[in-house]
Formats: C-alpha cells, structure tokens, sequence
C-alpha cells in the first residue's frame, strides 16, 4: 500500500526562493519576489506576512496563462509583460495564517499568483503577496493542493 505525499512550501524571502517538498525532500524550487515593503503581518502595511500558513484556496484552474483576475475572478482578458500596475495573473494560491501573529493573512488577500513584471522576480517587489513567473506559477499551481502547509521565512531564519 503506497502512503500518501505529505508535501509542503517553504520561502526563504532572503533568496527569494519558494521550495516544494514531498515527504520532507526537496523536490522543486522557483524564484519569487516578496514585497518591497519588507515583511510583516501588520493590516495595510503591504508587507509579505511571515510564519505558518496553509493554501486555502486554489483559484483560476484551467485559466491560460497571463489571465488577469480582479478580485480573484478571471476577467476574460490577458496582460502584456510590463508595466507599472501589479497584477494578479495566471492561478491564485490565497494562504491563510495559522499562526497567532498571522491570523489576519487570507483578510489581507495574500496569494502566491503570476505577475506582469517577471522582470522583477528574484527581488522584492510585490504589494505583500508572493509573486512568480507564470510558467512557474502553473507548475507550483499543479502540483500542490489545498491544505498544503507553508512557512515564509525572513532572512536569516
């Protein structure tokens, strides 16, 4: 009898980096950009929150790639690359905290998603969320589900 993958996300905002695990190996990796604004869990304060979370909700399944959503609804419309705007492209994988300091997180809208600047991953410059190339974002969408357990780490830790 085959047990199940226990799987897990791990970011390490200091490399900017997300990790997939399966049963505690490394088993792919991809580069993110956290938020420009450092990192917190305080409300409005843009910051990507840090702690233990879970994927809540995986939105956008079968969308095409570079499909922009507007309030976690797909809009029927694609971006370009570029631009100043931040967008929430491709698939949503919205966190919710299950820390005490990170309770407010899925209120806060935080998401792993796509982005119209992937000329920006690898440095923080998200608005709080953790933003991928979305290419990368289909394949992390794909290959976990939701209750997968995430920690984002701060530098350092």
């Amino acid at each position: 009898m085959q047990r199940p993958i226990r799987q897990s996300l791990i970011v390490d905002a200091g490399r900017q980096e997300v990790a997939l695990f399966e049963n505690g190996l490394q088993v792919a990796a991809w580069p993110v950009s956290t938020s420009k604004f450092g990192l917190g869990t305080e409300e409005g304060s843009f910051k990507t929150p840090t702690g233990e979370f879970l994927v809540a909700e995986k939105i956008g399944a079968g969308c095409p790639a570079w499909s922009i959503f507007k309030s976690r609804v797909p809009t029927g419309e694609t971006a370009s690359p570029g631009g100043d705007e931040d967008l929430v492209l491709t698939r949503i994988l919205w966190l919710e905290g299950t820390g005490p300091d990170n309770t407010n997180t899925r209120g806060r809208y935080i998401y792993f998603h796509g982005t119209n600047q992937e000329h920006l991953i690898g440095t923080p410059a998200s608005h709080g969320c953790i933003r991928l190339r979305n290419d990368d974002m289909i394949a992390l969408f794909d290959r976990v589900a939701e209750g997968t357990p995430v920690e984002i780490h701060a530098p350092g830790a």
